[in-house]
């Protein structure tokens, strides 16, 4: 479901029943977001996500009954068009890399500001990918270490990227989403859009993330 197809549907899971309140309370203000249900536990936000049809879950990671990296993934499977973000206060390395893993497709600390936290589930809602530059700089240290443990060195890119292109990905990579990356290269956000297409096709790649871990692996950023 796209963010233009009608409301934001957005389902809140987390076992603390006061930040679910404040959440609810900052996001609803939005006038394309609808709080459509809440859960204190994984087994209940996969009933209330096949029964809800939510287009964005925001899922804490340490929950009684079932934890969020497991009902992320069991997500995928039986709820396929929600979006998962994870919003927990943990940054730990195995937490972000199990929930990505998981199928989540944005990891936000509960530090996060509301302008972020808006963006994030506005660029979720579209289908693309949303990571704290700090979580992103843990996906990409991970993987340069994955890479200085012996992987194969890549092949070059068949048709390399532009020189703005490389630009665009080199903000990708930091965290920035497609309206930053507008603002700091003074272009418009329909040809950041047109730029990450090119990108995410030459590097062979599906998504934000997958295209920041190409590029490093390339040695590209």
């Amino acid at each position: 479901m796209s963010a233009g197809a009608g409301p934001i549907r957005i389902l809140l899971v987390d076992d603390q029943s006061l930040f679910r309140e404040s959440l609810g309370t900052l996001l609803a203000v939005q006038p394309d977001f609808r709080i459509v249900g809440e859960a204190a536990d994984g087994e209940a936000a996969l009933r209330q996500a096949a029964a809800l049809h939510p287009t964005v879950i925001l899922m804490d990671l340490r929950m009684p009954v079932l934890d969020g990296v497991a009902a992320t993934r069991r997500l995928r499977t039986e709820v396929p068009a929600a979006r998962v973000i994870v919003l927990t206060t943990f940054d730990d390395d195995e937490y972000v890399f199990e929930a990505l893993r998981a199928g989540a497709v944005g990891y936000l600390l509960k530090d996060v500001s509301g302008e972020k936290l808006v963006e994030a589930v506005r660029v979720a809602a579209r289908g693309e990918s949303f990571l704290q530059p700090a979580v992103a700089a843990k996906v990409v240290a991970e993987f340069a270490r994955l890479g200085d443990a012996g992987r194969p060195r890549p092949q070059p890119l068949a048709e390399p990227l532009s020189e703005r292109e490389l630009e665009v990905l080199r903000l990708l990579a930091g965290g920035a989403s497609n309206r930053e990356i507008a603002d700091g290269l003074f272009i418009a956000e329909g040809t950041v859009k047109n730029h990450l297409t090119s990108i995410l096709g030459k590097l062979g790649v599906r998504d934000r993330t997958q295209a920041a871990l190409r590029a490093k692996e390339l040695g590209l950023i």
